[in-house]
């Protein structure tokens, strides 16, 4: 007779993760040997540096307070399916805060000693463990307990090293699209039923398996070389004609990968198998013409293709390849540096091939140097999806008499490449800000009167479009230019320190992503109601803190947010791990904004809460965490108190 209450215990906590990831057996073991406990309001759990429990804890019902003795400052609150007091699973150590009831509560106490074969056994259980700790330590991100599951690491950051060659050019990271209807026969079929099956089928090469386990291949050139030359008779079977052993690979292959195990074995097709050996049920077959099909929307051949174009409205069709290759590489997990790294570089040739293409419409060459500059994310090399444009135009001093005709050729030129972007994908921007807009296309000596306005006397506004402007790349054009620009907007710095305190103020004004529970704040009102605004409340307080630190170094030519806290790090010893956690977490939420994004066909701006997993919301608070210390340390660094003007 089945135990009803642990029966119970087991349909609640397969609801929940990291119990959702054990299969309905495991769960049902699990649950045998779990403690009920209830607890009345107040009641303590465990206190700050007590020493370890034998279990970690699930809420059933209720709720508990996680906080800091000292500050009586409460970091969490655990509701219903949320696990805490993980520190015995991790680091062996007293624990660091206490766990008090918020209202009466019933806990689920998970033993240790059973749920840890799960935890080491389970790579989801493992990375989920992790990122829960993670989420209620001080640092979320903090090295000293990255990976220490037993030795397992789960940062997918760490093999970028894997998918550079020796000449560290970048290898194709697209992965393989096989066929997963496989065609199989048994060893006993002859050449002519297989034959027979292969023309039916319209297929080049039939699996042979045994007990559903794949023990050879036969492809059409088996059949030629073997059958149709007399070598065999057509009533010969497969086991006598077939390649075997199977060569298998795992279905997370990239083509470069799938290309090289071609190349290395002389053979045409793969068998992709569940666990990449031939002891398991194969799930797909890999041709060469697979692979083929694929090199054709590769980032060499997409660069290929822009610089074949005649008309802006044919790069279109390309920027959605570009999005291909961009789902590719989440689906493979491909690191977000490098990715990142990848289409910045193909959205700056579909960029500088608009406007190569508007320069050859203008009935005359540019009378001076230009410099065609894209502002904001795309500056900072973290522009992943469709958004609308930001870019400004900077051109050489002309004398006053030559100013007007100058600046109508450049207008001019910026209206129609404006206008090719917008035919490719990228929106007007709203606030137009953009180069067809005379605000911001100007001449070199304009850029410097115009920085040096929002410099000596910054507004709100100011605040605004300086931001926008630190974070610039060239497109196109006269780096020189740009330099000249770059090296006088520090020069302005330097002589009004002032300046910082309000670049402070302005990167402060982002709204904060939870309230004092840690529940997510949402949007109140508006077209996003109750929808969770990632940018403005997640990477625009990173990105906008970033700017004004880098800024105070004097440190040019980084705009990327990610490299810019791992140039503090180094500039900074003292927080070199706060930085680096900032850096993880950017990268952590631009690439969760991105597979939203593409999930929903928009900017992944605007996040419905209800959509997400227990697991995405964790790990979205762990990366929230390293914003309220990164706050902190800017408003103590540039109090207007504590600057001497």
């Amino acid at each position: 007779m089945k135990n009803t209450i642990s029966q119970r215990v087991a349909d609640f906590l397969k609801n929940f993760p990291p119990f959702n990831f054990l299969d309905q057996y495991d769960i049902e073991v699990l649950s045998e040997q779990v403690s009920i406990i209830y607890k009345d309001k107040g009641a303590i759990i465990f206190t700050e540096n007590e020493e370890t429990h034998d279990s970690f804890y699930v809420v059933h019902k209720g709720a508990v307070e996680l906080r800091k003795t000292a500050q009586n400052d409460i970091l969490d609150m655990c509701d219903e399916g949320d696990i805490f007091g993980l520190r015995p699973l991790i680091a062996h150590e007293n624990y660091k805060m206490e766990a008090i009831t918020h209202e009466e509560t019933i806990l689920y106490a998970i033993p240790i000693a059973t749920f840890k074969p799960y935890a080491i056994k389970n790579h989801n259980v493992g990375s989920f463990i992790i990122d829960s700790f993670a989420s209620n330590t001080h640092n979320p991100f903090s090295k000293s307990h990255s990976g220490k599951l037993y030795g397992n690491a789960f940062d997918d950051e760490n093999n970028v090293g894997e998918i550079i060659d020796s000449d560290n050019k970048i290898l194709d990271l697209q992965p393989i699209k096989y066929s997963k209807k496989i065609i199989t026969c048994s060893r006993a079929a002859t050449a002519k039923e297989i034959a027979v099956t292969m023309t039916k089928k319209n297929i080049g090469a039939i699996l042979v398996v045994e007990d559903m386990l794949p023990i050879g291949i036969i492809t059409d050139k088996d059949l030629r070389n073997k059958i149709v030359t007399g070598e065999y008779s057509i009533n010969t079977t497969a086991d006598v004609i077939m390649n075997s052993p199977v060569i298998t690979y795992s279905k997370k292959m990239t083509i470069t990968q799938a290309q090289m195990a071609m190349m290395k074995s002389n053979i045409s097709h793969l068998c992709l198998t569940k666990d990449g050996t031939a002891n398991t049920k194969a799930i797909g077959i890999l041709s060469k013409h697979d692979v083929m099909v694929a090199l054709g929307n590769n980032p060499a051949v997409l660069i290929k293709a822009l610089k074949r174009v005649k008309k802006a409205k044919a790069i279109k069709p390309i920027r959605t390849k570009i999005m291909q290759l961009l789902q590719g590489y989440l689906d493979q997990n491909i690191p977000i540096t490098l990715t990142s790294k990848i289409i910045t570089e193909l959205n700056d040739a579909c960029i500088k091939r608009v406007i190569e293409l508007s320069l050859a419409k203008m009935k005359t060459p540019p009378p001076v140097k230009f410099s065609w500059l894209a502002l904001g994310s795309q500056g900072r090399s973290e522009q992943l999806l469709h958004t609308d444009q930001d870019n400004a135009l900077i051109y050489e001093d002309v004398p006053e008499e030559l100013q007007e005709k100058t600046n109508n050729y450049f207008l001019e030129l910026a209206a129609d490449v404006n206008k090719g972007l917008f035919e490719i994908g990228y929106e007007y921007c709203p606030a137009e800000m953009m180069a067809s807009n005379p605000k911001w296309c100007l001449s070199l000596n304009q850029w410097k009167e115009l920085v040096h306005d929002w410099i000596s006397k910054p507004g709100k506004d100011e605040i605004l479009l300086s931001f926008i402007f630190f974070d610039y790349s060239l497109s196109y054009g006269d780096r020189d230019l740009a330099n000249q620009l770059s090296d006088y907007i520090f020069e302005d710095i330097d002589a009004n320190p002032i300046f910082y305190v309000h670049l402070v103020s302005g990167a402060l004004q982002s709204p904060s992503p939870t309230g004092f529970f840690r529940q997510f704040l949402v949007e109140q009102d508006g077209a996003h109601k109750d929808f969770f605004d990632i940018k403005r409340r997640a990477l625009m307080p990173l990105a906008d803190a970033a700017r004004v630190l880098i800024l105070s170094h004097s440190v040019k030519g980084i705009s990327n947010t990610y490299e810019r806290f791992e140039k503090l790090a180094e500039l900074e010893p003292q927080n070199k791990e706060l930085y680096l956690s900032c850096s993880y977490s950017y990268k952590a939420l631009l690439k969760f904004r991105t597979k939203q994004g593409l999930l929903h066909h928009d900017s992944g701006q605007f996040i419905e809460l209800e959509t997400l997993s227990k697991l995405e919301k964790v790990k979205l608070k762990g990366a929230f965490k390293t914003i309220k210390e990164l706050q902190e340390v800017i408003s103590m660094r540039f109090n207007p108190g504590k600057i001497t003007l």
